[in-house]
C-alpha cells in the first residue's frame, strides 16, 4: 500500500468548526540558520509552514512524497505511479529549495519591464527581460544557503541544471500573484498611469501572507515603472501577522511605489466596517488567489456574501483556480449567481512549481493560479465560457 504526506491546502479542507490547536512541534537540533531559525524572524513561522503541508516535523518536510511498506507493495504501484514520479520529485526538490525564499535568496534582484504587460505573453519572455539572469542564477547556486541547504538535508546535492530549474520555478511561484494582478489590471482597463489604484487580495491566507515583506509585490512597479501608486490589501481570516499587518490606507499612496497591507476577516465584514466608513479605499479590482468556494457547501456558504458583494457593487474581479476542472466548476457556481463572466481560461504566468495537494500520490501535480475566471457585475448576455472549453478541448484532440 503507498503513503504520502497530505499537504492539502487549507482552503481545500472543509469543516465547520475551526480546528483545534495543535501542539507545538519540537523539530530535531539543526543548524541555527536551519529551518528552525526561521522562527527569529516570525515567531513560529516553521510551525506554520508544517501545518501548510500538514506535516509533524522537520523530517516529514525533507522526505520524499511517496513511502512504500514494502519492496512488493512498490512494484505493484509503479505502473500507476510512474506517470507522475518524475513530477513528484520535482515537488520534494522544491520543497526544500523554498527554504531560499525565507533566506532572501529568491527572488533574485528584478529588472523593470522593457516591454508593456501585452506584449510579454509567459516566463520565456518576462525571463528574458532579466539581464544577466545566468549570473544571478549562478549567485543563488553557489551561495552561503544553498550550501547550508544541502548540508542539512540528508539527502544527495542535485545536479546543477536541476537545482537551477527549480530556482526558476520558485522565481515564478514568488512572482505569479503580482504579475497576475497585472494581468487583471490590463484586462479590465485599469490605468495606473491615470490615477491610483487599490487592488483587494479577498480570502488571503497563510499562502499569500506568510512571511510576507511590504516589497513583495514591487513587481507591480516594474511592470507600471512611473504609475500614481498602487495599494494592495490582503484581506482574510487565517492572514498571518507580520510586516504587512498595518492599515490600509485611507488617501491616496505614495506616486511610483506599491503600498501592501492587510486586514484579518472576512471580505464583507471588512468591507462593511472598513469601505462603507471610508476607513479602507473602494477597490479598483478584487482578486481572489484559489478561493475555493466550489470545494464544499461549508465554503460557498461563506463566501456567498463577498460573491453577491461584488456582483452587486460591479467591482471587477478576477479569481485563480488550480486547474481546469476547478475553473469549470467555479463558473458553474458564478453562472448560476448571474455574474457577468468577462473572460477565462488559462493564466499564462501560472506558477511553474507543481503541487502535491491530493491525498493519493498516484494523481497529477497542480500548479498555483493555473486558470482564471473575470467576471463584472450582474449577466447580460448570455455568454457561455464551460461550452466554448469544451469546443476548444475538442479542437485540440
Amino acid at each position: 500500500m503507498a503513503h504520502r504526506n497530505k499537504d492539502t491546502p487549507s482552503k481545500f479542507r472543509c469543516s465547520k468548526k475551526k480546528p483545534a490547536e495543535e501542539p507545538v512541534v519540537t523539530g530535531p537540533n539543526m543548524d541555527s540558520l536551519g529551518f528552525q531559525a526561521m522562527d527569529s524572524n516570525i515567531p513560529g513561522l516553521s510551525q506554520v509552514i508544517l501545518r501548510k503541508l500538514n506535516m509533524k516535523s522537520y523530517d516529514e518536510y525533507k522526505c520524499q512524497n511517496v513511502y512504500y511498506c514494502s519492496p512488493e507493495c512498490q512494484r505493484a504501484n509503479w505502473p500507476v505511479h510512474k506517470k507522475f514520479c518524475k513530477k513528484l520529485k520535482l515537488v520534494a526538490l522544491d520543497r526544500l529549495v523554498e527554504w531560499l525564499i525565507f533566506t532572501g535568496d529568491i527572488p533574485f534582484p528584478m529588472e523593470t519591464w522593457t516591454k508593456r504587460i501585452q506584449e510579454v505573453k509567459g516566463w520565456e519572455d518576462w525571463f528574458a527581460m532579466q539581464e544577466h539572469l545566468d549570473e544571478k542564477l549562478g549567485a543563488i547556486l553557489t551561495g552561503r544557503y544553498m550550501t547550508i541547504l544541502w548540508a542539512n538535508a540528508g539527502k544527495p546535492k542535485p545536479e546543477e541544471g536541476e537545482l537551477l530549474e527549480s530556482i526558476k520555478r520558485l522565481t515564478s511561484d514568488f512572482q505569479s500573484r503580482p504579475i497576475t494582478i497585472g494581468l487583471g489590471l490590463h484586462a479590465f482597463s485599469i490605468d495606473p498611469y491615470a490615477k491610483p489604484i487599490t487592488v483587494h487580495v479577498a480570502g488571503a491566507s497563510h499562502i499569500e501572507t506568510l512571511n510576507t515583506r511590504v516589497i513583495d509585490y514591487d513587481e507591480l512597479t516594474r511592470i507600471f515603472p512611473g504609475h500614481q501608486g498602487i495599494e494592495v490589501v490582503m484581506v482574510g481570516v487565517d492572514v498571518v501577522d507580520g510586516s504587512i499587518m498595518r492599515p490600509p490606507l485611507t488617501a491616496f499612496g505614495p506616486r511610483g511605489r506599491v503600498y501592501l497591507s492587510s486586514y484579518k476577516g472576512l471580505y464583507h465584514d471588512f468591507w462593511e466596517s472598513q469601505v462603507e466608513t471610508q476607513q479602507a479605499a473602494r477597490p479598483d479590482l478584487v482578486v481572489g488567489f484559489h478561493p475555493g468556494f466550489h470545494a464544499c457547501q461549508d465554503l460557498m456558504e461563506g463566501w456567498l456574501p463577498t460573491l453577491l458583494l461584488l456582483r452587486d457593487y460591479k467591482i471587477p474581479t478576477l479569481f485563480t483556480m488550480y486547474n481546469e476542472q476547478e475553473l469549470k466548476s467555479s463558473l458553474k457556481i458564478l453562472m448560476e449567481l448571474e455574474t457577468n463572466i468577462t473572460g477565462c481560461g488559462a493564466n499564462p504566468f501560472a506558477s511553474l512549481k507543481p503541487e502535491q495537494v491530493y491525498s493519493s500520490p498516484n494523481k497529477p501535480p497542480v500548479y498555483c493560479s493555473s486558470h482564471y475566471i473575470m467576471f463584472h457585475g450582474l449577466s447580460s448576455p448570455p455568454y457561455e465560457p464551460i461550452r466554448e472549453l469544451e469546443e476548444e478541448e475538442d479542437k485540440g484532440e
